[in-house]
């Protein structure tokens, strides 16, 4: 009896020969990794097969933390014109076959309408859908984010905590107003509820310079998005990075990729990555203007990021632990013993291919990262090759008459 319980197995899928890319735990090496009960089991080299009910071969792959995308807009289904409806994408459509388990709404949603936002989509959603919150009332819907009156801190830091499991800090973008409003409410709000804030800065005026906002406005921990757009004077005339990018990150704040349909332009990136100025964290902007553009999913900006010189252990820590980090998630992000199962499968693909930025302008390279499987809570949500399938002619069909 003892032998027969000892060869029962006790892990429920192992990935097994894959090479496993963990920043959070410094690992980069050939491992298996062993999932029971929706958690991460084990992370070890050779873990005897027999031990799980499933085994999935991920020789000659990555297999990393589930991808985290920081920077998305999924307030869909409303019925109204704009990001606050018809430019916002589903979720589960656009996450797993992407490797990504959880997204970050970025302001697409106020404090108005995201109660409606939770109900229509976040609750629904299989993938991880948490949100930041916009300083307007009603986010990013039509004509809604450039309203003084409509930009309350204390309603924000209400809404936000009495959905603390959701809610993960605040968003600014688009304002084309004069002065701060935007901006200072957007850090009150963060500094009264003790989170932080992105900021899409919209446009440098003369009042409003990048200077101001990096080095007086945001604090260390806050996010300032598109950071390689050129839209805000992130290069020199000269053609070098902006000192007060380097001043910034000094002081704590961190810079996120957010590609978007509009927001990412080899002729600031590659100066930029030159002089090794990465960004901490790498986003889509997802929304229906960038998805078909040069932005196509997570996978592919990352692999941008390869192409530019990155090594691909930073690409993950840029995808997975510092988000998780940034987003106060601890427990996201990484593959130690015990945290959810949420795992990507990854394939380094070599050949020749071509990059578009958001304007169209193609830069080549030669490695492209794509999706071979996804885990969420340890349920398999993605698998373009059936590696934790069955075989068909054994598999046991329940057949119909």
């Amino acid at each position: 009896m003892a032998g027969a319980l000892a060869a029962q197995p006790v892990y429920d899928l192992l990935l097994k020969g894959g090479h496993v890319i963990d920043p959070k735990n410094q690992v980069s090496a050939i491992r298996d990794v062993a999932i029971a009960g929706g958690k991460i089991a084990r992370v070890a080299a050779d873990i005897p097969a027999a031990q799980a009910k499933r085994v999935a071969g991920v020789k000659g792959l990555y297999v990393t933390p589930g991808l985290i995308d920081i920077h998305v807009h999924v307030y869909t289904g409303t019925g109204l014109k704009g990001l606050t409806g018809d430019s916002s994408v589903y979720p589960d459509g656009f996450s797993f076959r992407a490797g990504v388990t959880t997204m970050v709404d970025a302001g697409t949603a106020g404090w108005r309408n995201f109660p409606d936002f939770l109900d229509r989509v976040i609750r629904r959603a299989r993938t991880r859908v948490l949100a930041l919150l916009n300083v307007s009332g009603v986010g990013m819907a039509p004509k809604g984010e450039n309203d003084p009156a409509d930009m309350d801190a204390e309603a924000m830091v209400r809404m936000a905590k009495a959905h603390p499991d959701v809610i993960v800090g605040f968003k600014t973008a688009h304002y084309a107003g004069p002065g701060w409003v935007a901006i200072d409410n957007l850090v009150q709000a963060g500094k009264m509820a003790g989170l932080p804030v992105m900021v899409d800065y919209g446009t440098v005026t003369p009042q409003r310079t990048l200077k101001a906002l990096l080095l007086e406005k945001l604090r260390p921990g806050d996010m300032y998005t598109h950071c390689y757009s050129g839209l805000r004077d992130e290069l020199t005339p000269e053609g070098k990075v902006n000192p007060v990018l380097w001043e910034a990150r000094k002081r704590g704040v961190l810079f996120d990729l957010g590609h978007g349909g509009g927001s990412f332009f080899w002729w600031v990136a590659v100066p930029a990555f030159e002089e090794k100025f990465y960004p901490d964290a790498i986003s889509t902007d997802l929304h229906t203007g960038s998805m078909n553009g040069g932005m196509k999913d997570l996978v592919n900006v990352m692999s941008k990021v390869l192409n530019l010189g990155v090594p691909i252990e930073e690409v993950i820590r840029a995808s997975t632990w510092v988000p998780a980090q940034w987003i106060r998630r601890p427990e996201l992000g990484h593959l130690g013993v015990g945290a959810g199962a949420d795992v990507t499968v990854l394939k380094l693909e070599r050949g020749q291919f071509g990059f578009p930025d958001s304007a169209g302008g193609v830069r080549p390279g030669d490695r492209r990262l794509a999706p071979e499987m996804t885990l969420r809570d340890g349920a398999v949500v993605w698998d373009l090759n059936g590696r934790a399938g069955q075989p068909w002619k054994s598999f046991p069909y329940k057949k119909r008459r």
